[in-house]
């Protein structure tokens, strides 16, 4: 269509709408009252009743939107997207024992899971082993407890490491979990080079999403870069960080605030990896993101859309990157916990439903649905088995996976994609001024100064007040709530054995004294050297996990030289 035919044709739209709106829809809203005075998506952006062309729609299509695989992405990373194969299915997984965990990875994918994913316990998260004082009552409570390389090794039991992807929801101690999965492949002669995965690796979001950082920021993102520049020589296939939006929206943050903050970590780990002397074409190869799903469907579609051709234009414009796999911005997603209710908890196998479906429609590569039963405690195996059937039936019989970016050209859709890019534009200049113009300084100034953490908890208390107000509906909870507790719902929840505790805490003693002892110590002191010299750390702690050291010591060892993170406590 000629540029003069176009623009008639947005005028002709432009003329429709405003007859309709006056003709037709102010009349009929004054006889029959809307829902809500304004309004407004999750987030709290306004919205129209309709959106329609304007003028500049046939350029913008293909400016914006472009074709799948190709810059911007808006529309996929992939030329055929589902169409050759579905999204990654990747229930995580993670309780108790190595053991009990590996038990748990084998029913999964029996029932058709296609990659493996790796919750740990809050003293593994931190950096501490079971045995030390701070994690008493917390061993396997929500998460594996791993300890020591014989923990992994118990872990990845009869799993095929050379064929299945494992993925580590690790930050700050994958630069101990991460060598000690090394260990227990080449121990089995599986070459490095064919391992596929994800360690989260992400260094600064710990500050102010999940909180369970073991270091200060600036010696973290250091490890963190550590793995990225190991892993581009000896673990091509590997990601070496996955930056994650997720837990930044469970803290309470906006779409734009997720969008933001996340693509502000990538930015600062793609200075870092150029700072390393790394081509940023290869460097970027191996890093992907996270997402989390939220309730509202549209806006999550744009969210996902806006957060990928984001990533490519900032890298284009800011690092001059031109190689296609280092522009796209690939990502698994998980729907939200927090959007899960305890009362009537069989609705949230139908929040799950349209949540995952908006992240099929967004592109995503691989896909966790939290459990129904995840607002009690760790998901059951009847949850679990519930979530991937969610999986396979939107991939196999809903026909979405049928068709690429099947909702590309939507007014609505294209309007809250530009809206969210740009409100995302606008938090990183901010951030980069926090940096006088590097990103890496300006998230780690937004870190140590509490920035970040006030933005996200304004939002959050925002939401809060809105669902106390019922300005937002929430089924269940302040919405048409019939029960008070599920006794009468038939539901057989997770129990978690009390006695984990004591079993794991054997287990590493048991294993610190068949060790040799004085090998493990010379290889801790080997790993404090490269805490103060700056070189990379991974050789040295694989080296001394193989020896028998445990992730407590090595993090206990780069405590004594980094010293310990005192939160801002902002709220």
């Amino acid at each position: 269509m000629k540029q003069r035919d176009t623009q008639q044709a947005a005028q002709t739209w432009e003329r429709l709408e405003q007859e309709w709106f006056e003709r037709r829809y102010q009349p009929f809203v004054e006889a029959h009252k809307e829902r809500w005075e304004t309004f407004r998506t999750v987030s709290g952006s306004p919205l129209q009743a309709l959106y329609g062309p304007d003028e500049d729609w046939t350029s913008k299509t293909v400016r914006d939107l472009g074709v799948p695989g190709e810059f911007p992405y808006t529309r996929g990373v992939y030329p055929s997207m589902y169409r050759g194969r579905l999204w990654t299915f990747r229930q995580i997984a993670g309780f108790s024992t190595a053991q009990e965990t590996n038990q748990r990875y084998q029913y999964l994918l029996r029932q058709g899971q296609t990659g493996l994913s790796t919750d740990f316990d809050h003293p593994t998260l931190t950096g501490y082993d079971s045995t030390d004082p701070l994690a008493v009552g917390e061993v396997g409570r929500l998460g594996v407890a791993i300890d020591t390389v014989q923990d992994m090794d118990d872990l990845m039991d009869n799993i095929d490491l050379s064929r299945i992807s494992c993925s580590f929801t690790i930050n700050h101690p994958a630069c101990v979990l991460f060598p000690m999965f090394l260990a227990v492949a080449e121990k089995r002669a599986i070459p490095w080079r064919a391992l596929r995965g994800t360690t989260q690796n992400d260094a600064i979001k710990e500050f102010y999403g999940q909180k369970t950082f073991a270091l200060p920021p600036r010696p973290s993102v250091r490890l963190a870069l550590d793995i990225v520049e190991f892993t581009a020589t000896h673990v091509p296939k590997w990601n070496a960080i996955n930056v994650s939006g997720y837990h930044t929206r469970e803290a309470g943050s906006t779409a734009v605030q997720e969008v933001a903050f996340t693509l502000g970590q990538g930015l600062a780990y793609a200075e870092g990896i150029r700072g390393r002397g790394i081509d940023l074409n290869i460097g970027l190869q191996n890093i992907s993101f996270f997402f989390g799903c939220h309730l509202d469907f549209l806006e999550e579609v744009a969210k996902f859309r806006a957060a990928r051709r984001l990533w490519a234009r900032l890298l284009k414009e800011r690092f001059r990157v031109t190689g296609d796999k280092a522009l796209q911005l690939r990502f698994h997603t998980q729907t939200l916990g927090s959007t899960l209710t305890r009362k009537e908890p069989r609705n949230n196998i139908i929040r799950g439903t349209f949540q995952a479906l908006a992240a099929v429609f967004g592109g995503t590569q691989s896909l966790h649905i939290s459990g129904y039963d995840e607002a009690y405690d760790i998901p059951s195996e009847d949850a679990m088995r519930m979530s991937i059937r969610t999986q396979q039936i939107l991939g196999l019989e809903s026909g979405v996976a049928s068709i690429v970016d099947a909702l590309g050209g939507s007014f609505a859709i294209e309007h809250l994609t530009d809206q969210i890019e740009e409100e995302a534009r606008q938090y990183l200049q901010r951030l980069e001024e926090m940096g006088d113009g590097s990103m890496l300084e300006g998230m780690l100034v937004a870190v140590e100064s509490g920035f970040i953490e006030r933005e996200i908890a304004e939002a959050a208390m925002d939401y809060q007040r809105k669902i106390d107000a019922k300005e937002l509906a929430w089924v269940g909870e302040n919405v048409i709530s019939e029960t008070e507790s599920t006794e009468d719902e038939g539901l057989e929840f997770f129990t978690f054995d009390s006695t984990t505790e004591d079993k794991q805490k054997r287990r590493v003693q048991d294993f610190v004294v068949s060790r040799d002892s004085a090998l493990v110590r010379q290889l801790l002191e080997d790993v404090r050297e490269c805490g103060r010299d700056g070189t990379n750390a991974l050789p040295v702690i694989i080296a001394a996990v193989k020896a028998g050291a445990t992730e407590g010591e090595v993090m206990g060892v780069f405590r004594t030289v980094f010293g310990e993170y005192r939160d801002p406590a902002v709220y």
